[in-house]
């Protein structure tokens, strides 16, 4: 099978790996659709948390199954998608329903090799059902159930104001069903055209430039005063996530999607007065797979409109180190295999 490897940070290497032979409880699976996300991304950069090399990348996944594994109700030849995120089972995060943030995950295309190859094996317990979408719709499933997960640890609450910072695909996604949750959203971004982009495609209302002088000022005035009761980081960014803590209204909830390397520290007292609430948002679960699903069925969300570049695979390597410079505008990335 061709295989697209990252040797090391900065390298990217086509190889000829075996087609896998799927042991029992296993699915295999012939990838048609691979989007490309900012985990891929920063891997590539060598800045990805919880990383080692060589490591095939891809886990925004769609393809044909040719063998189920045994699951029930899956046909060979039907368009699927998985779940990229292989928990244990038995540790006390599975045994409390929380497999997204087991103790000993393993991520596909992370801490194991992932899909930017033909054809994949899988635990079969984890394959969703295309349920009648593309393969465009469902390689990004994952991402957009993400978004799902963080909304949904937020308890968004109808008409409260949702700051969202990082307008990415990620923060995207947080946008979409924190508005399907009914909430008036704001997104912060130092980027332009992304700004515009939420505003022209999404519908989001209100919008701010995280490089503004007067970015508390610019959220007051949106919230009368309130400021936000949830903030959202979706960036990955310290300098980002610290700047937001100044946003949080009294009695908000600040969610932490996006991850990144360092220490993250924060006046005590401030926080304190306002009895905030910090979580992190990892990963996501089934429920928020079929959210996303029945969300996109019904027209809510729209997810071919992030898609701004198409690349057949061979492609890739030639082509990734490009979609790291913002000014080739790059949204979402999919690859396509024939």
């Amino acid at each position: 099978m061709n295989t697209l490897v990252c040797l090391e940070p900065g390298q990217f290497a086509y190889q000829q790996h075996p087609h896998p032979t799927a042991q029992q409880g296993e699915a295999l699976i012939r990838i048609r659709r691979i989007g490309i996300c900012g985990t891929d991304l920063h891997a590539f950069q060598g800045t990805q948390p919880f990383f080692s090399y060589p490591r095939v990348l891809g886990h925004e996944l769609a393809g044909e199954l040719i063998d189920a594994g045994g699951a029930e109700g899956f046909a060979p030849g039907e368009a699927v998608t998985f779940i990229p995120y292989f928990n244990c089972g038995h540790c006390i995060a599975c045994r409390r329903g929380l497999p997204n943030c087991c103790a000993s995950i393993r991520v596909f295309g992370v801490h194991v090799d992932g899909g930017m190859t033909d054809v994949v094996a899988v635990p079969a317990d984890k394959l969703v059902h295309g349920d009648g979408l593309s393969f465009d719709e469902l390689a990004l499933v994952e991402p957009l159930a993400i978004g799902a997960h963080g909304v949904r640890r937020a308890a968004v609450e109808p008409g409260e104001f949702v700051l969202v910072v990082g307008a990415g695909p990620i923060g995207l996604g947080v946008m979409e069903f924190a508005r399907i949750a009914g909430a008036q959203v704001i997104a912060l971004d130092i980027n332009e055209q992304r700004l515009a982009f939420c505003q022209e495609k999404l519908g989001v209302a209100h919008t701010v430039n995280a490089l503004a002088p007067d970015v508390a000022a610019q959220l007051a005035a949106i919230t009368n005063g309130d400021m936000p009761t949830v903030v959202i980081d979706a960036t990955g960014s310290q300098k980002a996530i610290l700047n937001a803590f100044a946003y949080l209204a009294p009695g908000g909830r600040f969610v932490l999607v996006g991850l990144q390397k360092g220490d993250i520290s924060f006046s005590h007292p401030e926080f304190h007065k306002r009895e905030a609430t910090l979580m992190s948002s990892r990963n996501a679960t089934r429920p928020d797979f079929e959210h996303v699903i029945q969300c996109m069925k019904r027209g809510l969300v729209q997810p071919t409109t992030y898609i701004t570049h198409r690349v057949p695979f061979g492609a890739v390597q030639a082509e990734f180190a490009g979609w790291l410079d913002p000014a080739n505008g790059v949204i979402k990335a999919m690859v396509e295999l024939d």
